[in-house]
């Protein structure tokens, strides 16, 4: 080469390295898979053929029409940002974003020369103004396609509920027709809709509460939902309990205050759903309020959750009506738990008998036997005139114990059996202490 003339500076190809992503989330989870799988099929061809270099392969099922929230999209990202490759294959720019803040992280990243290619089935973006720009038309189309999409489904969906159609799956003790020109109508489940109609006659009539219809579905029906095949959850039956669409009215969205008359067959009346609601309502408060007296004190021997208590009401053949009390396992840790019930009277009994066993805090019994003398020299004082001040009544712990467990209200006994130094444990119908 000549002295002083100047040598051609050789461009050397910057050699990119790629991530071929492959996102689906408008079809079925099936056809999602063979869509995705298709995407990677064909661009994986075209990296052969052109001879680029492929690192990663990620595929994604979720929507891109929401910013950020596309977890192995942001992944990518931070690669790119730490320089694990510079480029991103793709069947389409619609497949990166339809919204404009993760376009904007794509072209933020090709501004900085972090991304240097986004290369699609038909063409390639790189940094010029014109590639940056066709990929943010591309895009923003997409995210109209999107807003319009979702402008339509709302208007759809209103105006099916304005013609009294149910646009949702149908709630328990319904089906869904299957037939095409009857989208939207619903039919009455004829396995689960007269178990539900029961449900609302057994709260309104018969004045049972939530815990025991669940056991009453669960284990007296062995009822079961079409959806997930399971047991109804408690949370479940009291949300079906307040639920309008029973007797023929519904609400949609929930929470939006638009009130719609359906079309389909109404399982109860409206006099029905709300006197179940209120008896609900009104049990359920009172049986918050009310105290037992061992519920919250012992614990299940066989799955370790809590014991809770349920009244019981018979009618006698002589016209009275019998009380009783029952304890089981509330079943909060092992739903399908086998503890069984025991009536309070037997818990009583089965404590008097290991009574020598029961450790209770001395100061406290003692303490609440000299108030109980002191509340019988007022009273004599005041109702026999007696000028006795004192009662001479020899202190007994045990016979104390058993007084309070037969004769002592059920404030008494909680106050009692919680001062008890041993943990209360039933198992099997068996009261334990500190098993």
């Amino acid at each position: 080469m000549p002295v002083g003339a100047m040598a051609k500076e050789i461009q050397v190809p910057v050699k990119i390295k790629y991530c071929l992503y492959a996102r689906k989330s408008t079809e079925s989870e099936e056809r999602q898979i063979l869509s995705i799988d298709s995407q990677v099929k064909e661009m994986l061809q075209i990296a052969e053929r052109e001879g680029l270099e492929i690192i990663d392969i990620r595929r994604e099922s979720h929507s891109a029409k929401d910013s950020g929230q596309r977890p192995v999209f942001q992944e990518i990202i931070r690669d790119i940002k730490s320089g694990r490759y510079t480029g991103i294959m793709t069947w389409a720019p619609d497949r990166l974003s339809r919204n404009a803040g993760d376009l904007g992280s794509l072209v933020d990243l090709i501004d900085q020369k972090l991304l240097l290619e986004i290369k699609t089935f038909g063409q390639a973006f790189r940094n010029s103004p014109s590639d940056k720009f066709l990929l943010m038309i591309l895009c923003s189309q997409a995210k109209l396609e999107n807003d319009n999409k979702s402008v339509n489904v709302k208007r759809g969906l209103r105006t099916r509920c304005e013609m009294g159609l149910w646009p949702a799956p149908a709630p328990t003790g319904y089906l869904n027709e299957k037939r095409i020109d009857r989208k939207g109508y619903v039919m009455v489940d004829p396995e689960r809709g007269p178990v539900m109609r029961q449900m609302f006659e057994k709260v309104a009539y018969e004045k049972w509460s939530g815990r025991k219809i669940y056991n009453w579905l669960k284990f007296d029906m062995n009822f079961r939902s079409k959806t997930s095949n399971k047991p109804l959850t408690l949370s479940n039956i009291f949300r079906l309990l307040q639920t309008p669409f029973f007797y023929g009215s519904f609400e949609y969205p929930m929470g939006s205050g638009n009130w719609y008359i359906g079309k389909h067959e109404p399982l109860i009346s409206k006099e029905l759903f709300e006197k179940a609601r209120e008896q609900l309502t009104r049990s359920e408060i009172t049986h918050e309020r009310k105290e037992y007296a061992f519920s919250r004190l012992m614990t299940c021997g066989l799955c370790g959750s809590g014991i809770t208590a349920e009244e019981k009401w018979k009618k006698l053949a002589n016209g009275g009506t019998a009380h009783y009390i029952y304890y089981g396992c509330n079943r909060s840790k092992e739903i399908k738990c086998k503890c069984g019930y025991m009536r309070e009277e037997e818990i009583i009994k089965q404590l008097l008998e290991i009574i020598d066993k029961l450790e209770v805090d001395q100061n406290f019994i003692k303490r609440k036997f000299n108030q109980e003398r002191d509340r019988m020299i007022t009273f004599q004082k005041q109702f026999y005139g007696t000028k006795q001040t004192k009662i001479e009544v020899e202190y007994d712990s045990k016979q104390y114990t058993e007084h309070i467990l037969t004769e002592g209200t059920v404030e008494e006994k909680r106050e009692l059996l919680s001062n008890l130094k041993d943990k209360m444990i039933m198992k099997n119908k068996i009261i334990y202490l500190n098993i």
